[in-house]
């Protein structure tokens, strides 16, 4: 009885170790875990509806024909968002003609203080091309939801605020599905070859 329980213990952990190194095996080649049907990926993105610094509707079926980029921040935002914006000006700067084929969109995480008329101020200082769109909290709400965007309101000793949020730049193809956040920090000209590829 005991040898037989034994060799099951055995059994059940060359299984397991089997498992293990499978799905190692899995990670190492790929680089990521495999994912379950309807993965993680297909769940980035979706519907929204707000307005753009001109007052125009829009909504994610009106960027779909072309891949377009995605970044969530704030105008109030010191650092990290015109930073983003700049590098995504000298992208479609370098896109040439080619920016025609191409979409990018600032979503505030700020309604509040993000107007369409403070977004349209702010943009002026960055390339034609960039997008930028607000709403009400519950359509900015939604849009932060489909794009998985972490943001939060952080009261400063003022009396003001600042936001938190999170700062990936979004690559979606040309029927609005999430192919993978998009590295705004490389040469300008190797970034639009990436971006060409999704035309």
């Amino acid at each position: 009885m005991k040898v037989n329980a034994s060799r099951v213990m055995l059994l059940l952990a060359a299984f397991l170790g089997g498992l293990f190194l499978f799905f190692g095996a899995i990670i190492f080649v790929t680089g990521r875990a495999p994912s379950p049907v309807g993965s993680a990926v297909a769940a980035v993105g979706g519907p929204f509806h707000l307005e753009d610094q001109n007052g125009k509707s829009v909504s994610d079926q009106d960027l779909k024909g072309r891949p377009f980029l995605v970044f969530f921040g704030f105008t109030h935002c010191p650092d990290i968002c015109p930073t983003t914006l700049f590098e995504m000006s000298q992208l479609m700067h370098a896109l040439g003609p080619d920016a025609e084929r191409a979409a990018a969109v600032f979503i505030t995480v700020d309604p509040e203080r993000d107007t369409p008329a403070v977004i349209k101020d702010y943009l002026s200082n960055f390339d034609p091309h960039l997008r930028g769109l607000t709403g009400d909290q519950a359509s900015v709400n939604a849009a932060l939801k489909a794009y998985r965007v972490y943001a939060k309101k952080v009261p400063l000793d003022n009396g003001d605020y600042t936001m938190d949020h999170t700062a990936l730049v979004y690559l979606m193809d040309k029927d609005g599905r999430f192919v993978a956040p998009f590295n705004v920090n490389r040469k300008p000209e190797a970034e639009a070859a990436d971006l060409r590829r999704y035309f």
